[in-house]
């Protein structure tokens, strides 16, 4: 029987939603959103970071305050044991998801890669 590539894709998503990784993820998450002084350091620290990205992202330029602000930020989060490890979990799920996009992307890389 023949699948749809959005069937496949739609798999794949309940697949990551079912995943050790992402289940260890959502967990650490919940205990750190329940828990008021982790959520707002961790928030605060995600606001910064999503802040200078999008700076980045549109060519503004990012100020030295900012930065040592960010890496201020960064020093204090990583200390915290629990947001350290979701930090070390939100690492290994963008590796998973990295990892899939070049299965994914496979076919074109190897069509392109053909007529060289």
């Amino acid at each position: 029987m023949f699948m749809s590539i959005y069937e496949v894709a739609y798999n794949l998503e309940k697949a990551i939603r079912q995943s050790e990784e992402f289940q260890r993820l959502k967990k650490m998450y919940e205990e750190i959103q329940h828990d008021e002084t982790s959520s707002r350091m961790f928030n605060n620290f995600r606001n910064i970071q999503m802040r200078l990205h999008q700076k980045q992202m549109t060519g503004e330029e990012i100020l030295p305050e900012e930065i040592e602000q960010a890496q201020k930020v960064a020093a204090l989060v990583q200390q915290h044991d629990k947001i350290a490890q979701l930090m070390e979990l939100e690492q290994r799920m963008s590796f998973l998801i990295a990892e899939l996009n070049k299965i994914v992307l496979k076919p074109l890389e190897e069509l392109y890669n053909e007529f060289e």
